[in-house]
């Protein structure tokens, strides 16, 4: 029914997008494509009362997760108590022992969190993965809600849509937050990078400055932007859209050319704050992530709002015999992969290529995890003239400021090939507009 203001204007909304620029980059064999992130016009509806347990629950979850990160920093509550196990946590690729004992500006890690649910056929939801690294997307409904207005003002006369503009406001309240004095920027690897439009356009929409590595400088214990005249102001706030591993060459990735020099040795001063905070891949995971229903109780004495997808981790002697008993109706996941990639579904693989993974399992059992395949609830979208179902997720955004905020929109994603649970865009999947009604 939101439709039908908007579907005959599909190819109008996709060109303008185009022209504004709303592209991802992949790199293939080492060759950077640029492509479209193909909009459907057909929104994604949240009843009001079904948000507002969505969002209790999310503010739930990433106030455990941060509290998680900010535990395994410093005194190890949850591994001393026997939660979570100690080798689990730091063979974990997004543990960085130079985290140890730094406590960032307010005590937050998890400012900004993309948390990622699937609703199932049984209408519940599901949470299918945290992340809490650089989570990208929240650009994309934005402008898009923004020419979708334009093209058709009566259709958002005629429904009680939450006004998801105010993105912008919730983001630069969280920055400001932590701001320990000075301007607040945006620090991007530049143009060549996948979520380029995305840096660059909430840089606008914040009033943040978008700058790269060359153009912030550490002096006196001090961050310092030059402007184009040469001139330095003092910088308290670096919402970084770079990897831990190339944020500064003096203590991570010695190679960088991307990262600030020592910028990560005045962050342990407490003289910045780096939005998302190093480490927070210790939590972000995707075994970790089994644990998650238990940091709810652990830290805030409560029952989790929202469940997880039905995880096992091969780890664990019981959970390899149910995974090995039963590998034909699991989805396999490789921690370390992210994407859409390292996703294998047991019912497709061969003979030989199972017999080939079931041993590389046994080998590695911390690589993987494997969890029930949930039937998602099919969305419509508007394919070549049709309406034709599909699968999607939802990407909700949490921000961490005096408290937890949660974004009244979202990212939807959904697969363009009707056989195909894989949503993401680098996988070919397109984005629609996520509509919570007031």
């Amino acid at each position: 029914m939101a439709a039908d203001g908007l579907y005959k204007y599909s190819e109008q909304i996709n060109e303008l997008l185009a022209r504004y620029g709303v592209k991802f980059g992949i790199y293939k064999n080492n060759v950077f494509k640029e492509q479209l992130f193909p909009f459907d016009t057909i929104p994604r509806i949240i009843e009001k009362a079904e948000f507002d347990c969505l969002e209790r629950g999310l503010k739930q979850r990433v106030t455990a997760l941060n509290e998680f990160i900010k535990d395994i920093y410093s005194d190890k509550k949850i591994i001393r108590d026997g939660v979570v196990p100690e080798e689990f946590v730091y063979s974990g690729s997004g543990y960085l022992v130079q985290c140890e004992g730094v406590c960032p500006p307010k005590g937050v890690y998890t400012h900004i969190s993309g948390i990622d649910l699937v609703q199932g056929e049984d209408k519940n939801w599901y949470i299918l993965e945290d992340n809490l690294r650089i989570p990208s997307g929240a650009s994309y409904p934005m402008i898009a809600r923004d020419i979708c207005r334009r093209s058709s003002p009566a259709t958002f006369e005629k429904y009680h849509i939450e006004d998801n503009r105010n993105y912008a406001k919730l983001l630069r309240r969280t920055m400001d937050y932590v701001n320990t004095g000075g301007h607040t920027v945006i620090l991007s690897p530049g143009r060549y990078n996948a979520a380029y439009f995305e840096h660059s356009y909430l840089a606008e929409q914040t009033g943040a400055h978008l700058v790269t590595g060359s153009e912030l400088t550490v002096e006196n214990d001090r961050l310092y932007f030059i402007d184009y005249s040469g001139k330095k102001e003092q910088v308290g706030a670096v919402y970084r859209r770079i990897s831990d591993e190339y944020l500064d060459p003096m203590n991570f990735n010695k190679e960088s050319v991307i990262g600030i020099p020592h910028i990560y040795d005045i962050y342990r001063k407490g003289n910045v704050a780096l939005i998302n905070a190093p480490g927070n891949g210790v939590a972000d995971d995707k075994g970790i992530y089994y644990f998650v229903p238990k940091m709810v109780k652990y830290y805030l004495n409560e029952e989790p709002i929202l469940q997880n997808a039905p995880t096992y981790l091969p780890y664990y002697e019981k959970d390899m015999k149910y995974v090995l008993d039963n590998i034909d109706t699991l989805v396999l996941k490789d921690v370390a992969e992210a994407g859409g990639y390292g996703v294998v579904f047991g019912s497709k693989m061969t003979k030989t290529e199972k017999e080939e993974f079931i041993a590389l399992l046994k080998r590695e059992p911390r690589r993987f995890i494997a969890q029930e395949v949930i039937d998602f609830l099919d969305i419509d979208i508007y394919d070549d003239g049709e309406i034709v179902p599909r699968k999607a997720d939802l990407r909700a955004f949490v921000l961490m400021a005096d408290e937890p905020l949660v974004w009244k929109s979202g990212l939807t994603r959904f697969s363009r090939d009707p056989d195909s649970f894989i949503v993401n865009s680098s996988q070919g999947g397109g984005f629609k507009d996520t509509w919570v009604l007031s």
